[in-house]
């Protein structure tokens, strides 16, 4: 089974049309109830992911009859939902609102995105940007692109290969094992320059323009690194865990590097993991 043009233009559209009437009319008007923890400090919530997951889910429960939903918040509710990521016939993976803790300080970086899973496979993907209101799609071997609503399209095509030293990218080390993330915090003067947005679907979409050459990450969500993944990989570039083994939606750990080819990817990991 694989998503048409058409089916991820209606996945588009439900995520738009979610952005639209229940992240943005709230973005910068959050009051201090709409916003509380989970698992942490930073790990934050707000009203208007619980809002907008609601009414994704529903709009695809719609769309695609019979498709298993697998949503941030409702995981953080029933942890179970996960184990369905690799064995259901058509899936979706949902974050509402990537980047929660920027939405919630003000900050206009954050995503709606999804991605279309079939028996493990991610065949399909979206992340929409609610500000600037376009949308990057990827449908699995048929390339990946930006739309905006008036019908502009721009082909996703990533960076051009350069040497470690001259390569930029984010590096989201906070979630590395101790001993790990000392190892690359002392290696990152081997690059150019590193950042971290705390939003990994704007990440990725400056990773699939050419914008930057590589992303490293540990924790793997679902709903955090299967749409962005899928887009990266459309638009021509190579990614690999730590150990060298492809990246799956099922599997959560193991840490993921995405760069322009195979070449920079064992030299950007020889370069920052390697002591």
């Amino acid at each position: 089974m694989r998503l048409s043009l058409h089916e991820l233009t209606v996945l588009g559209t439900v995520l738009r049309d979610a952005a639209a009437r229940e992240v943005m009319p709230r973005f910068r008007r959050l009051p201090a109830s709409g916003v509380r923890t989970k698992s942490g400090p930073l790990d934050l919530v707000t009203e208007a992911d619980e809002a907008a997951e609601r009414v994704i889910t529903a709009g695809l429960q719609r769309a695609f009859p019979g498709c298993v939903v697998i949503g941030e918040e409702a995981t953080a509710a029933d942890p179970s939902l996960l184990e369905r990521v690799g064995e259901a016939e058509l899936a979706f993976v949902v974050d509402p609102v990537d980047g929660t803790a920027n939405f919630a300080a003000g900050l206009p970086l954050f995503a709606t995105m999804a991605a279309a899973i079939v028996r493990g496979e991610v065949v399909a993907a979206v992340i929409h940007d609610p500000v600037g209101d376009d949308s990057a799609f990827a449908l699995r071997g048929e390339g990946a692109w930006i739309a905006a609503p008036d019908g502009r399209r721009q082909e996703l095509r990533v960076a051009t290969p350069a040497p470690v030293a001259s390569m930029t990218g984010t590096t989201s080390w906070r979630f590395l094992p101790a001993e790990l993330k000392a190892t690359v915090c002392r290696n990152l003067p081997r690059i150019a320059a590193s950042w971290d947005y705390r939003c990994a679907g704007h990440e990725y979409r400056l990773l699939a323009s050419g914008q930057c050459h590589f992303l490293l990450f540990n924790r793997l969500m679902p709903w955090d690194h299967a749409p962005g993944w899928l887009l990266h990989q459309e638009a021509g570039g190579y990614s690999a865990r730590f150990d060298g083994s492809p990246y799956r939606p099922a599997l959560h750990g193991g840490g993921l590097i995405c760069t322009p080819d195979a070449a920079s990817w064992h030299a950007l990991h020889t370069a920052l993991l390697q002591p």
